[in-house]
């Protein structure tokens, strides 16, 4: 097993997702405040959910030895139609999952650090289909119809 990988490989989905959760924090704020009550609320829910694997991954650092470090965030601006910000959030996602896919097999010689990353990407993944399934409905029903049903 390489721990030195290991912990790389964390502390990568660590920043990631520290700047992921902020995001989804704010953008979830900013459509609640748009009157977009339950889109707003499942991105809020999104920031607890990913804060949770952060603490997950930061345990999993310190187990192996490393220390957790906090890298920053980028700057990302808060798109307000929420249409676009599902298909901004796909396209991310997108990336994402067949990164996080990668990775874990990368370390697949530490069978603890992979099923985190599996049990990590099976909930991206999750995401990933509610986001398409959104915007097929959407397209389905109209922009104005889809958008009633987010308040």
């Amino acid at each position: 097993m390489d721990t030195e990988k290991s912990i790389k490989a964390l502390q990568f989905f660590v920043t990631g997702l520290t700047e992921g959760a902020i995001v989804h924090r704010l953008q979830g704020q900013a459509l609640k405040a748009s009157g977009f009550a339950k889109l707003g609320g499942k991105y809020l829910g999104h920031f607890a959910e990913e804060m949770g694997w952060v603490e997950k991954m930061q345990e999993r650092i310190l187990d192996l030895g490393g220390k957790p470090v906090f890298e920053g965030a980028k700057a990302r601006e808060i798109i307000e139609d929420p249409v676009e910000y599902i298909k901004a959030d796909l396209e991310i996602q997108e990336k994402g999952v067949t990164l996080l896919r990668d990775c874990a097999l990368s370390v697949a010689d530490d069978p603890l650090t992979f099923d985190l990353l599996k049990a990590y990407l099976a909930d991206e993944e999750e995401d990933l289909y509610w986001s398409r399934g959104q915007l097929e409905f959407c397209a389905k029903i109209g922009m104005q119809n889809y958008l009633a049903t987010l308040v």
